[in-house]
């Protein structure tokens, strides 16, 4: 099963297959040169990487396919930890195929890691950060590291290589950053666009910063168009926490194909209604239920949310509604006792998407823009600061 299944089979012997692995030990991935700094005894594991230096972690030729990849930086404050690019470039292109914030490439959203495992990602502990995603590459790949801080970052990091055959049904990774801070109302936000295909929509890791008011911010439904799909998509789900395979709200959890690994918050407000949370992460992995195009594929969320006013909340129910249109159906009738008014409506937010598509033919992405990245992300007061950073930050 040469790139024939996500994994392959772990029974197999495939002799076609020459295992490799890049470090900063051994740069090249050559047969027989691992660990020749020091003796062999631990020479040069990590480096030190400059404020706006970029650093070429694997220049490799094909064809191959990287397995599975390793890397850790020490923990620092959100806009630091979002500063830090990863880029890819296929077949000696000069634009990447990959352009993308470190983090968000291993599901960890919003400058803020917290542990998880998914069937593609896993952030061990918080902070050992790998991806399991096959990335094929036929004629060459250069994976390269931007350290795009106000300081130095301290990286280590392990791509785990197989070179032999590419099979021609076979894409390579591709992987697009976008941010809205804010979203327009009643706009919908593009998780992906701009792929040719053919291909296949693996998924997306999202991040969003809550900005309007509301009792729950993920009533809008995800909306994939394919091949030529104009006004209306092929695949329209039912709302953002059913997307991700939950329900009824959306809590901090792991799953191997969807899941939610930041949910940061603080208490919850008086009278036991919870407040919103102040950054949510969440991916969704499209690997049982393969989403694949000929031509085309866009990929969108609408920004809509539900709100409640209690008995004597009227004020505020009206001021809301001048500034919020209802969605959907609009109030919900009718309103339970206690309550003035329950419904859907418009919301404008902060959103962000790593989408990772499958593309037979190389092509570029827009490249990460840090200043957009990194905006807006400050460390709230009541999120604690990780000892390590006083001491390998």
């Amino acid at each position: 099963m040469q790139n024939g299944g996500m994994f392959g089979d772990p029974s197999r012997i495939d002799l076609a297959l020459d295992s490799r692995a890049v470090t900063f030990e051994n740069t090249t991935g050559e047969r027989g040169a691992g660990g020749t700094l020091a003796d062999g005894r631990k020479g040069a594991p990590s480096r030190r990487v400059r404020a706006g230096e970029r650093v070429v972690l694997a220049a490799l030729d094909g064809p191959g396919t990287i397995r599975h990849f390793w890397c850790t930086i020490p923990p620092a404050a959100p806009e630091v930890m979002r500063a830090a690019v990863l880029e890819m470039f296929y077949d000696g292109a000069s634009e990447p195929s990959v352009s993308v914030p470190l983090l968000d490439f291993f599901g960890a959203t919003c400058g803020r890691p917290r542990p998880y495992a998914s069937a593609m990602t896993a952030v061990q502990e918080g902070r050992g950060f790998n991806a399991y995603f096959p990335m094929p590459f036929r004629d060459s790949v250069r994976v390269e590291f931007v350290n795009g801080a106000a300081r130095s970052m301290l990286l280590y990091y392990q791509l785990d290589v197989t070179l032999g055959p590419v099979a021609d049904d076979i894409g390579s990774l591709h992987v697009s950053f976008r941010r809205e801070n804010p979203t327009t109302m009643r706009r919908d936000f593009t998780i992906a666009d701009g792929f040719i295909g053919p291909g296949r929509y693996l998924g997306a890791a999202l991040g969003v910063r809550t900005i309007d008011a509301g009792t729950w911010y993920g009533e809008g439904e995800v909306k994939i168009y394919r091949d030529g799909d104009d006004a209306l998509p092929t695949i329209c789900g039912t709302g953002l926490e059913d997307y991700v395979g939950t329900a009824w709200g959306m809590g901090e959890h792991a799953a191997p194909y969807g899941g939610v690994p930041l949910d940061a918050r603080a208490e919850p407000v008086a009278g036991g209604m919870a407040a919103l949370p102040d950054f949510v992460g969440f991916y969704r992995w499209h690997v049982p239920d393969p989403v694949v195009f000929s031509h085309t594929v866009r990929v969108t969320i609408q920004q809509i949310g539900m709100h409640l006013f209690l008995s004597g909340q009227e004020a505020e129910r009206d001021a809301y509604v001048a500034t919020n249109p209802l969605a959907g159906n609009g109030w919900f009738e009718p309103a339970p006792p206690g309550l003035c008014g329950v419904g859907l409506f418009e919301r404008v937010d902060d959103y962000s998407a790593a989408a990772f598509v499958y593309c037979r033919d190389v092509q570029s992405v827009a490249r990460v823009s840090v200043a957009e990245a990194t905006a807006d992300l400050a460390r709230r007061p009541y999120e604690p600061v990780d000892p390590i950073e006083g001491t390998l930050g």
